[in-house]
């Protein structure tokens, strides 16, 4: 499509959480702690759930592949802010702000699929108990992450295949603090109108189908369990309310951000921040650690 990035532009700047030395300061020791606290609880959980027999069972088998994508996803880009903080010059190479591209859509993507997959579980769980075992086997919960996984690599390697040939000669200048894909198409010398398109039907409706499907599956359930007693409608709300919450937190910025490109909004450099580094956290406070199970277990192998 493009003759490719010989227009000598070598690296990217990245401005978006500038600031006096001392805020600059803050923000380092805030999202240093931010991330060991993201590392901590979501290593631990995959721990606890590998060691502890009682836990190998399909929905934290799932949820333990979770957790290691939240530590992915927090991780392509945290550190780097983190260190860029320390410094007075917030340059990223080209080829490493394609990395990140690319990275930031395997994950993002990997863990949209895996949401989907933990709501089909639940689904089966809820609605079709005594199939439960014949249906989520070993074998299709291994075939739901791995589908994740390539899902999210394909979702990639679809856009990034017309994004790293693009000529860039005007500024490279980026008000975030890592390479996000519709910032760096802004740069480009040449008319990126069927870029941007392409953005919007593949991350934007990949977000917004996702979200539409969990929330109709979460709609299944509650429909289902509403015939059942008065405990078991009260235990399922909420756990998806839970559930739900985690989902709004972790779509709605990528539908935000994705689902309308051809805007610039100063509200996205935040947004992508909030789930990038935020969600990764919230994850196994909503997920796991509200779970009596997962906290019997920790104990455990605490002791």
């Amino acid at each position: 499509m493009y003759e490719g990035n010989n227009t000598g532009v070598t690296e990217f700047v990245l401005y978006s959480l500038s600031g006096p030395q001392e805020l600059q300061l803050f923000y380092f020791a805030f999202f240093t702690l931010f991330y060991l606290s993201i590392l901590l609880w979501n290593l631990l959980i995959v721990l606890t759930i590998i060691s502890e027999s009682a836990l190998h069972t399909p929905m934290y088998f799932l949820l333990s592949n979770l957790s290691f994508i939240d530590v992915c996803l927090s991780t392509f880009a945290t550190p780097k802010m983190i260190a860029d903080f320390l410094v007075e010059h917030k340059t990223i190479s080209f080829e490493g702000c394609m990395a990140q591209i690319f990275f930031h859509h395997v994950f993002g993507g990997a863990e949209m699929m895996l949401l989907v997959a933990m709501a089909y579980d639940r689904y089966v769980a809820i609605c079709r108990p005594l199939h439960y075992a014949a249906i989520m086997s070993l074998y299709k919960c291994t075939g739901l992450v791995v589908g994740s996984w390539i899902t999210g690599v394909l979702h990639s390697l679809s856009q990034l295949v017309f994004t790293v040939n693009l000529p860039f000669c005007g500024t490279n200048k980026m008000d975030s603090f890592f390479c996000d894909l519709p910032l760096v198409i802004k740069l480009a010398c040449t008319d990126t109108y069927l870029l941007q398109v392409l953005m919007l039907s593949d991350s934007g409706l990949m977000a917004v189908i996702s979200f539409v499907l969990l929330l109709i599956s979460y709609s299944v359930i509650l429909v289902t369990v509403r015939h059942h007693s008065s405990v078991s409608m009260a235990k399922a709300q909420a756990t998806l309310t839970a559930h739900v919450t985690v989902v709004t937190l972790f779509f709605g910025p990528c539908i935000f951000i994705y689902a309308w490109p051809f805007g610039n909004f100063p509200a996205d450099k935040v947004l992508s921040i909030f789930y990038t580094v935020f969600t990764p956290l919230l994850n196994p406070l909503i997920y796991a650690l509200r779970n009596k199970e997962v906290i019997t277990a920790m104990q455990k192998l605490r002791s």
